[in-house]
């Protein structure tokens, strides 16, 4: 396999989009997800129309062990991953203390542990070699207090510093880390998470789009992707001047219109 990109969260939405433009660009990919069905059907369409080598691994990363386990097979198989695109997590709709605390456990590790875990393995034998390219999917939520959404928020609050401290340490190893930190993306996640046909995800951006603008500022080696002008405009213009009560409460009328 060369230039193997392994992607969780491979089956839909915008891991789906990313596997679709690293197979258009000639590399191999492994494919990792939860339903196995989907990956296959995937894996189908990218060998046919570009011709390149497929491996798909059915897994669910927000179970202890699980990261471990992707990188064992991985390795054992023989395959070197070039870039990773950690991909995989979920977000949940709710005041904090009335959410069920299990699915807010579950979110930690999938969106968190998973991705430290993963990053911390694959990084070791990217520097290693001298070479590789690391693509964490976090979100705008990463900067923002997240009122009715509030463990998720925080898991992308972890991926936004962690990639910032990480890009630091990598310096002339010849690996980057990129944090794609979209705002609202058409795809399962708003339904998933229980927010359904809310306000807060009209207008939202393609996963077509996101995904190019995010594997577009990996390859350049960019730290931070904000992929939409009027959240960076928010972020980077007008929040360090609001008062953090008046930020919480703008975040807390959006998820719950």
């Amino acid at each position: 396999m060369k230039n193997t990109a392994l992607i969780t969260g491979a089956s839909s939405g915008i891991g789906k989009e990313f596997a679709r433009i690293h197979a258009s660009k000639g590399g191999d990919l492994i494919l990792v997800a939860r339903r196995i069905e989907l990956l296959n059907r995937l894996k189908e369409e990218l060998i046919e129309k570009y011709k390149v080598a497929v491996q798909v691994i059915q897994k669910d990363l927000s179970v202890v062990g699980s990261s471990q386990e992707l990188y064992d097979e991985v390795t054992q198989n023989g395959w070197q991953v070039d870039y990773l695109f950690n991909n995989a997590g979920f977000g949940g709709k709710g005041a904090f203390l009335e959410r069920n605390l299990d699915n807010d456990v579950e979110m930690v590790r999938l969106n968190v542990m998973a991705l430290l875990k993963l990053t911390h393995l694959f990084g070791k034998d990217m520097k290693a070699r001298g070479k590789g390219k690391i693509l964490q999917t976090a979100s705008t939520a990463g900067f923002l207090p997240g009122p009715y959404q509030n463990t998720y928020f925080a898991t992308k609050a972890f991926v936004v510093s962690h990639t910032k401290g990480l890009a630091h340490e990598l310096k002339g190893t010849g690996v980057s880390v990129t944090a794609l930190c979209p705002g609202p993306v058409a795809t399962e996640f708003a339904k998933v998470a229980g927010f359904g046909s809310s306000k807060m995800f009209e207008g939202a951006s393609s996963a077509v789009k996101t995904a190019q603008k995010g594997y577009r500022a990996m390859e350049q080696g960019k730290v931070i992707c904000i992929s939409e002008f009027k959240f960076a405009l928010l972020i980077k213009a007008l929040m360090p001047f609001l008062p953090q009560k008046m930020t919480a409460s703008i975040i807390a009328k959006m998820q719950q219109s």
